[in-house]
């Protein structure tokens, strides 16, 4: 079983449980926690990645399952991998795709050697296996690997989710061994679904195995808030101090204060994109919804407190306008907001445990959006 990545990971200081850390990659070094815009399909939705850059953007997160269906892994090494491929410099973390792949239900089974799937593209069959989805993440080039993993829905019984997490376990090592690339990490992948006790022994086998760092998977899967919380404080004590933690698709903007709070290093969501392209846009007075009448004459910026080009220069009325004419520009200018909103969010979230006051720049953040909601 191959060793793991030197100096990968340092935790530069600690404010509690709130941790300062900066990761070294192929493509460059990142200071944590830190969030990643989801660039699914090679790309950051309505994004060019000059634009990326110049927020602050310093590792983005790609799909391995539709990169894989097309273009496909020929295309990627004819290429020359997918950094040169989609003009991005900085590092780039791609998931295994197992998430997309166990969402097709009907259209998939799972066996121990892998899982068999139909291509929600074409309908043609594909069979995925844990060496594979490592090879195809070498050929991309990825900085940050992570192993086929199954998450599992909520609920789901004690019984599922102890064969499920064996599984998982089984293909980590199976990832583990596949390794070729030593310049590019891999992360191991906590199960355990909405049990404790399974999260904590998942979480300590797991660190027993070499890997560069720890995601933990399988939460906001449409559990309560609450029992999400729980969950994370019954995985990140067991993992390793000297590892990053990735709490994966999570979340919104409070949600990422509360996992930084507990320890959580790294988090990726298609929340602020999606949600730009949708019309909803966050502000230090809480969310606002462009599409609304009220804002139909509104000559205000979108967020008066916000540097970001597109409140720097826009209306409330005009971003309304392109909103409800459908106007390209929209997703741009709403997508350019909502990532600054977020990456300006982690920048002063690593400030503030630098300084010492992360609990408190948390609790008044959050009392702001609540009183300006």
């Amino acid at each position: 079983m191959r060793r793991g990545l030197n100096n990968f990971f340092r935790c530069l200081k600690k404010d509690g449980e709130a941790r300062l850390g900066e990761v070294k990659t192929a493509h460059g070094s990142f200071r944590t926690p830190v969030f990643m815009p989801v660039g699914t399909q090679g790309t950051v939705k309505a994004m060019p990645p000059d634009d990326l850059e110049a927020l602050g953007t310093q590792i983005i997160l790609c799909n391995t399952y539709h990169l894989y269906l097309r273009p496909g892994t020929e295309v990627m090494e004819k290429v020359g991998g997918l950094h040169r491929f989609m003009h991005w410099p900085l590092p780039i973390l791609t998931d295994s795709g197992g998430y997309q792949v166990f969402s097709l239900n009907a259209l998939r089974e799972i066996t121990p050697e892998g899982v068999r799937f139909v291509s929600h593209l074409d309908g043609s069959l594909h069979f995925l296996t844990p060496q594979e989805v490592i090879r195809i993440q070498e050929t991309l080039g990825s900085d940050i690997m992570m192993p086929l993993d199954e998450c599992i829905g909520y609920p789901s019984t004690r019984g599922y989710t102890l064969s499920s997490m064996a599984l998982t376990t089984k293909w980590a090592k199976e990832s583990l061994d596949a390794r070729s690339r030593l310049d590019r990490a891999l992360f191991g992948i906590v199960q355990g679904g909405m049990y404790g006790d399974l999260r904590k022994e998942h979480a300590k086998e797991l660190s027993q195995y070499p890997f560069d760092g720890f995601s933990i998977g399988g939460l906001s899967v449409g559990e309560p808030k609450g029992l999400m919380w729980e969950m994370l404080e019954a995985t990140v004590p067991y993992l390793p101090e000297d590892r990053p933690r990735y709490m994966m698709g999570v979340g919104k903007p409070e949600d990422i204060l509360e996992g930084i709070e507990r320890g959580v290093d790294m988090f990726d969501c298609v929340i602020p994109t999606r949600n730009a392209r949708n019309g909803m846009l966050y502000t230090s007075q809480g969310p606002v919804i462009i599409k609304n009448a009220r804002y139909a004459s509104d000559d205000g910026p979108l967020d008066p407190e916000c540097t970001c080009y597109t409140c720097r220069n826009f209306s409330r009325a005009y971003l309304r306008h392109l909103f409800m004419s459908h106007e390209i520009l929209s997703a741009y200018l709403n997508t350019l907001h909502n990532l600054h909103f977020y990456l300006s969010l982690t920048r002063e979230a690593r400030h503030a445990i630098d300084e010492g006051n992360f609990v408190v720049y948390k609790k008044q953040l959050i009392e702001k959006w609540n009183k300006g909601s």
